[in-house]
């Protein structure tokens, strides 16, 4: 009797525990594949009505998809990373400096229409990505203006190749190691997860559903709300749901794109432009005060009524600000 029961409690055990194992592999499962539903229906976003779009197949990656406009002295505007960002960004700034300029606004690698590049996603790929454009396409010296962490390749690039840069402004830029507060995203929670990979998938999900795309913009991105319209909020919605943006958002959540510059401030030869929103969060505007000590020479514009993309909220006033150090600098 006794020799019995031991093995019914034994096929008990073994049997909740099967039960839990289902019913893990459900809730994991479950919204993996509701996940995976759900991109399949997301539409791609529209091809973009404003430019010339041009691809580039570089030696460097893979072909870049790119849109340009206006002619005059060239100026590369490189758009910061988030879900569904892409070179949309800088559509309404791009049309404004297309009146005295070349503009040439790529995707980079992974986001909008530029596909992923094959193999691990590296800062050092973007750099080399963004400087055979400039060779390949650019052919001279350009004016380079980089957006959040974009901003730090912008740098690396003016160091590594100062024949091909004639200045450079960094916008709401990340990139100061350990002083840039920032740089914690790479060490989240979020961050964390992205790197199990029966919860990634899910993760990504969460972050990317229509009503977290919205919070992201309204509350992390832009001053004023009233200018997260119903068609902003569904281009970052489609795009965001490419298999290339989710594996690029993925590796920039996880910090596998982070580039730390905070060395290679003090060797650029090029003049530097700050540019920031008051109201940006993430990095906020307190953090420009860490750039000016390692470059007090650069100028620096803080833009009322702005958050994170003052390029995107009030492209005229970022605009003027932007030609006028051009201005000062011989730019």
């Amino acid at each position: 009797m006794v020799r019995g029961s031991g093995r019914s409690l034994q096929s008990d055990r073994k049997r909740r525990w099967i039960k839990r194992l289902l019913l893990a592999g459900v809730a994991v499962g479950v919204p993996v594949a509701a996940g995976s539903l759900l991109r399949r229906r997301a539409e791609p976003p529209s091809a973009p009505r404003w430019g010339r779009a041009h691809r580039y197949a570089g030696r460097s990656g893979p072909e870049v998809i790119f849109q340009e406009l206006g002619s005059g002295p060239p100026v590369l505007l490189l758009h910061s990373f988030g879900p569904g960002y892409d070179a949309n960004q800088w559509r309404a700034a791009a049309e404004v400096l297309a009146e005295r300029h070349r503009v040439y606004v790529p995707d980079l690698p992974g986001w909008g229409r530029t596909r992923a590049p094959g193999g691990a996603q590296r800062p050092e790929l973007y750099v080399d990505i963004v400087a055979d454009f400039l060779a390949g396409v650019v052919q001279g010296k350009a004016v380079v203006v980089g957006a959040g962490l974009a901003a730090a390749y912008a740098v690396q690039i003016a160091v590594e190749h100062p024949d091909r840069v004639r200045a450079i402004g960094l916008v709401s830029p990340l990139g100061l190691g350990g002083d840039d507060p920032a740089r914690s995203v790479a060490q989240s929670f979020v961050g964390k997860l992205l790197r199990v990979p029966l919860l990634s998938a899910s993760v990504l999900d969460a972050l990317t559903s229509r009503t977290a795309v919205e919070h992201h913009l309204r509350k992390e991105v832009y001053a004023a709300t009233e200018r997260v319209d119903a068609a902003l909020l569904e281009h970052h919605y489609r795009a965001s749901h490419t298999p290339g943006a989710r594996a690029a958002l993925a590796a920039y959540l996880r910090g596998d794109l982070w580039l730390d510059v905070s060395q290679e401030l003090s060797q650029l030869e090029v003049p530097v432009w700050l540019a920031w929103g008051r109201q940006a969060k993430i990095p906020p505007v307190a953090t420009a005060d860490h750039w000016l000590q390692h470059l007090p020479e650069a100028s620096l514009d803080v833009f009322e009524g702005a958050g994170a993309l003052p390029h995107a909220e009030i492209p005229a006033l970022f605009c003027r600000g932007l030609e006028r150090f051009l201005d000062e600098a011989g730019g």
